[in-house]
Order: C-alpha cells, then structure tokens, then sequence
C-alpha cells in the first residue's frame, strides 16, 4: 500500500505555441457530402441506358457515406468535449492549490512552525503501536507512541521536536510504524502522510498531478483533502 513519490521532468506533455510559418492544414484530400453527390451525378450520367444502376447499389452507396460522415462528425464533437473536460478539470484542480493531501508516504515533511501530520493503516488489530521518525541519518529522533488499534486507519501528530524537546529543522523525515498482532508477532504498517500541494498539473495519460513537499503524486492516490 506504501507508494514511493519523486520529483519527476515532464517536458515531453509540455504543449508550446505552433511556430508562425508553420504550413496551415490542407483539407483538400477530403471528401466532402458536395463531393459525393458530383460523383453520383456522373455517374448517373454516364451509365448505360439499357443497364441502368441498381437501385440497392445507389442506396447501399449513400448510406455508406452517410455513416462515414457521421462518425467524422462524431470524432470532431468528441475531441472537442475532451478539451472541455480538461479545462474543467484543470479549473477545478485549482482550488486544491494550498491545501492538504493524505497519500501513502513513508516521509513526514516537517515545515517550520507548523505541525506535521500522518496516518497508519491497519488490516488486523494491534498493540503496542509506535510510529519511529528518522532522520536522514536513519537515527531515530522521536517516537511516537499509538498504543492499542482496530482494523482501520489512526491518525498522528509530530511538533518536529526531538524525545530531549529541541526542535529539529524543516526537511523530509522517515517514518517507520511497527506494532504486535495478534499472534505476538511485531509487524510493519504502511503510512500515510499530509502533504501541502504546491500545484497542480496536468499530465496527459498520468492525469492529475499534485506537486507537493516529498514530489510529486497522483490525484488517484490521494486519501484524503483537508485544509492546509
């Protein structure tokens, strides 16, 4: 359930301006409806009077194109309602900007004066639950104690001070969550932590991407949005 976040380029979806002497599109080589009742009509005009067409051949020819002119049409509204998603969703992604996410994390990033939030999930029942800050080190500078816990999800809070009451400085912090199942056996827990999102971007094919303190993440993998 732990997933790995990091910075990533996406210079490839970057969208520029098309070049000004860039050549305009040419549509000459489509056939247009004008265009095929012209050839109809030569060819109407060209048959042989004592083998005139055969009525199911014309109109087997007409539905065809009548099909094939409606599926192009079909594709034109399609793309264009595509654009308009995105704008809406890019639109609404806006509003996230300053806000906090909870996504899977094995990192607490710890801004100054503020506090920092995580959660531990739980599939099973389980005690002696302690939540071990490291540093980058992998020192171990705070512990913080969970206690007893049902199957679900707790939530926790770090003031970025050490176990002697120092205050330690802002950065990224790893956090290990361990605890006794029912069988006495100590196991790991998967985390989650409260990002702040920076921005937002859109990724094509990766959709929504929230820009945040430990890199960035999927909107798809975001638990939880609260007030940042």
């Amino acid at each position: 359930m732990t997933t790995n976040v990091s910075n990533q380029s996406y210079i490839d979806s970057l969208k520029w301006e098309t070049p000004s002497d860039a050549p305009e599109p040419n549509n000459n080589d489509q056939l247009t409806q004008e265009d095929f009742f012209a050839l109809l009509t030569q060819q109407l005009s060209f048959q042989d009077p004592t083998k005139p067409a055969d009525n199911d051949q014309m109109i087997a020819q007409m539905t065809s194109f009548t099909m094939a002119d409606g599926i192009s049409k079909l594709n034109t509204n399609f793309e264009s309602f595509a654009a308009s998603m995105t704008s809406n969703s890019a639109l609404q992604a806006s509003t996230l900007v300053g806000k906090d996410a909870l996504v899977p994390s094995q990192e607490l990033e710890l801004s100054e004066g503020k506090v920092s939030k995580g959660s531990v999930a739980f599939d099973t029942a389980a005690q002696d639950v302690t939540v071990k800050i490291k540093n980058a080190a992998g020192e171990v500078v705070r512990t913080v104690n969970l206690g007893t816990h049902s199957p679900g999800t707790a939530k926790f809070e770090w003031d970025g001070k050490d176990e002697s009451g120092n205050q330690l400085p802002p950065g990224n912090y790893e956090m290990v969550a361990e605890g006794r199942v029912a069988d006495g056996e100590y196991t790991s827990f998967p985390t989650g932590a409260f990002v702040n999102i920076a921005s937002v971007s859109l990724k094509g094919s990766r959709g929504l991407v929230l820009n945040t303190g430990v890199g960035a993440v999927q909107l798809n993998d975001v638990v939880e949005i609260a007030q940042g």
